[in-house]
């Protein structure tokens, strides 16, 4: 990508936004060097890459990516037998210790939510090094200081130098607190100079105390002075001191040569931690723009719905839907100045800037990117006053190199093609340009404020206008952008809105051919019939999406409902079984006692009115057929009709003849779904009644739908429980017997939250966490009283 339009289109301003989202200098720096790719394969990996960060961002809300530095120049300098210093060695072990803490959090993430390739992949790479780690940490705390455990022998040192300090501050002590000492002294302090024990002396009493002067005091009034009497102490106190020094130095030596050994573990270790950090530093600015990621072709196809340029503030920029490459290459915008055709020339440019860099777009789910070998962009006034190159001329030596590069493979951008001039010639220069780089094979998108190209689009195959809506009620633009409507002027309507003398408007009006003012009243036309249809296609969505959603969960309570039953007949049946049993027991008993009986009183009891009796009992016995009902009789002899309606005798459920499928079968329809069922096993109900039909517009009740589901990840404690509450008090007014409240699992204070105001709740019957097929204890199954 040519590094003039990365500037022009601001792509610099996404990658320095993108940078306060970095955890170190290993991922800043991959930031700092991101750069779009033409490469299919690579883009659609980084894309996945950074889907894969935001998914886990989107549950679990962070990662564990602090404590990490660039240890890469200390590892290169132990690998070379240097020693390494304290700070440095704290940084290798920090270093360590946060990659094994993100190789567990990824790896645990994976098991227990969803797979995660690239991630795990990458965590596979790294090596725990804990003994490596544990061994620093030993040695060397946090602030980088070599502690007295790194060794025998430097604890020992530690000791000795500890003990000889304390009797040379015995003996000082002393020397100030005599008698003499406060008419000899400056100050009854100790203090050091050198490395070794000394007390401020005044000028005149220096012979008093002998020994050696380290400094004086600037007025020279002072001299810090060792007495004699402390000398040797402070030179045993000195060698342990250099014993001491050695020792520290060995130990860093000997962990250094340790870091050396695993040197290419560490390089692997930095290089993963950087990628994974830029990963989540991608996923974060996702989150921060509210992106998705597209689907990624290399076709030639943009379709961006809700599209909004990355760097307005989210409150003021206006979405847009832009569709470029499938039905038409070319786009051209037409209208006045600051309408926002630059803004939306950008957005588009911008969009794609970042998708062929791996970033998510700010657009809705299932918007589409191009990866294009090239995107070449003449946007804005580049006048050069140093190069004595008028707007005009500027202009033209951007779009003769693109002309000079553009192929099948380029997206190209042009702002006020051909301004700068005279108009007639102008527009014939954007039109032939615009001729050239369409026969090329390019995808253009064009703005221009000449109307001689409003007409362009309707002449020629594979191109379309487009315009920018203004608001002639506000006198501004709405920066909407309408695909397929060219641009109109509104200069008689903003006047006479200003105040304009309506004679002095009909006067100008005069002056505009016939032609003109079709081709103005044609436009005004194409803008209502396009307003209207953006209203009435969003209405039709909105609808077909709550009936696919009322469609799926009336199925999903269907199969609860036959499955229910399923269990609720067999259960029926096997204690009707046992009831029947016990009786079938109960009567042999007292068969048997009646044989006894006769037996032993010679009563009067047949023997084969007992095998009778025995005969009838087990006729009393129940046959239960589990799979259908009897019919009645003559029911399967009715000639039955389209619309006709009957009940399934299998299902023991109502529904309607569509049509007959073959001479013994016919389509039924039961509630939403549609099966083909034998004309024996239906049973007729009624005939169907002529309904009195009502428009769509009447049919009320698609914004009661409640689902059997409420998903509350990622949603902050507060709203969560305002969610619960409504969604309940919904679900109740529904008649659901239970629904389920998908929570995730987290740190587990949302779930708590949640189950405590359930368990408080008087129509809540009870709760309990979803079995394995149900979310586990990331879903709360509430059953109602």
């Amino acid at each position: 990508m040519q590094e003039r339009v990365l500037k022009v289109l601001e792509f610099h301003k996404v990658r320095e936004q993108l940078l306060e989202h970095v955890s170190s200098s290993l991922g800043k720096r991959k930031a700092e060097d991101l750069m779009p790719s033409a490469d299919f394969e690579e883009v659609v990996l980084w894309q996945e890459e950074t889907d894969e960060a935001a998914k886990v961002l989107r549950i679990k809300g962070n990662v564990p990516l602090g404590g990490i530095y660039d240890i890469r120049p200390h590892v290169k300098r132990s690998v070379i037998g240097g020693m390494l210093s304290p700070q440095e060695l704290t940084q290798i072990s920090s270093t360590i210790h946060a990659s094994r803490q993100i190789k567990r959090f990824i790896e645990d993430f994976a098991a227990d939510n969803s797979h995660l390739p690239i991630l795990l992949n990458y965590t596979e790479q790294i090596i725990v090094l804990a003994e490596l780690e544990t061994s620093i940490r030993n040695a060397i705390d946090e602030n980088g200081e070599v502690l007295d455990s790194a060794s025998e022998t430097l604890r020992s040192l530690r000791n000795q130098l500890r003990t000889k300090e304390s009797r040379v501050r015995e003996r000082l002590e002393s020397m100030i607190r005599s008698s003499n000492a406060q008419k000899m002294l400056s100050d009854a302090i100790i203090t050091i100079r050198n490395d070794r024990f000394v007390i401020p002396v005044k000028q005149e009493y220096k012979g008093h105390y002998g020994g050696i002067i380290h400094d004086q005091s600037s007025s020279g009034q002072t001299l810090f002075i060792e007495p004699q009497s402390i000398v040797q102490l402070n030179n045993e106190l000195q060698e342990i001191r250099v014993k001491e020094q050695q020792e520290v130095e060995r130990i860093l030596i000997e962990l250094s040569g340790r870091v050396a050994e695993h040197s290419e573990e560490l390089e692997i270790i930095v290089a993963v931690l950087g990628q994974i950090d830029f990963m989540f530093a991608k996923a974060r600015y996702s989150k921060r723009i509210k992106a998705s990621k597209p689907n990624v072709n290399n076709e030639g196809r943009i379709s961006l719905f809700k599209a909004r340029h990355p760097l307005i503030p989210a409150d003021v920029v206006v979405a847009n839907d832009v569709t470029l490459g499938s039905d038409y290459s070319t786009i051209v915008i037409t209208g006045p100045n600051t309408g926002g055709k630059t803004v939306t020339l950008k957005t588009v440019g911008l969009c794609t800037l970042m998708a062929q860099a791996g970033l998510q777009i700010p657009a809705l789910d299932g918007s589409e990117t191009a990866v294009f070998g090239a995107v070449y962009a003449d946007i804005g006034d580049e006048q050069s006053i140093e190069q004595s190159l008028s707007t005009f001329s500027s202009h033209m030596v951007n779009i003769v190199d693109i002309l000079n590069n553009v192929d099948y493979d380029s997206l190209v951008l042009f702002d006020e093609l051909g301004s700068g001039t005279d108009p007639q010639e102008g527009s014939a220069l954007a039109i032939s340009i615009l001729d050239e780089v369409y026969k090329r094979g390019a995808r253009v998108i064009a703005t221009t404020h000449y109307p001689e190209l409003k007409a362009y689009g309707y002449n020629r195959e594979g191109v379309i206008n487009a315009s920018v809506e203004f608001d002639i009620e506000t006198l501004s633009p709405t920066y909407k952008l309408l695909i397929g409507v060219p641009g109109r002027s509104n200069a008689f309507e903003i006047s006479k809105r200003l105040g304009l003398n309506d004679d002095v408007i009909m006067s100008a009006r005069s002056y505009i051919s016939a032609d003109s003012n079709k081709v103005e009243e044609m436009i005004a036309s194409l803008e209502e019939s396009k307003r209207l249809a953006e209203a009435e296609r969003e209405e039709t969505n909105d609808l077909l999406k709550n009936a696919e959603k009322l469609h799926k969960d009336l199925q999903k309570q269907m199969i609860e409902f036959y499955d229910q039953k399923d269990v609720l007949h067999e259960k029926a049946a096997d204690k009707a079984a046992e009831i029947i049993n016990e009786a079938k027991a109960e009567a042999e008993t007292i068969i048997r006692d009646l044989r006894k009986m006769r037996i032993e009183k010679h009563a009067e009891v047949k023997e084969h009115e007992l095998i009778e009796a025995k005969r009838r009992l087990e006729e009393a016995v129940p046959k239960i057929n589990k799979s259908k009902k009897p019919a009645k009789p003559g029911a399967a002899k009715r000639i039955f009709k389209p619309g006709d309606e009957v009940k399934v005798i299998s299902f023991g459920q109502k529904g309607h003849l569509i049509e007959k499928t073959s001479d013994h079968e016919w389509q039924v329809q039961m509630g939403i779904m549609k099966m083909k069922v034998a004309e024996k096993d239906l049973e007729f109900i009624k005939s169907p009644k002529q309904v009195e039909t009502r428009p769509l517009a009447t049919v009320k009740g698609r914004d009661f739908h409640v689902n059997l589901e409420l998903d509350l990840r990622g949603e902050r404690f507060e709203n969560a429980l305002l969610r619960v509450e409504k969604y309940i008090d919904d679900a109740l007014l529904a008649n659901y017997p239970r629904v389920s409240v998908i929570h995730g699992k987290g740190t587990g204070v949302l779930r708590q939250g949640v189950q405590e105001y359930l368990r408080n709740h008087r129509a809540v019957k009870k709760i309990r966490f979803g079995e394995a097929g149900e979310g586990g204890s990331g879903v709360t199954i509430v059953e109602f009283k």
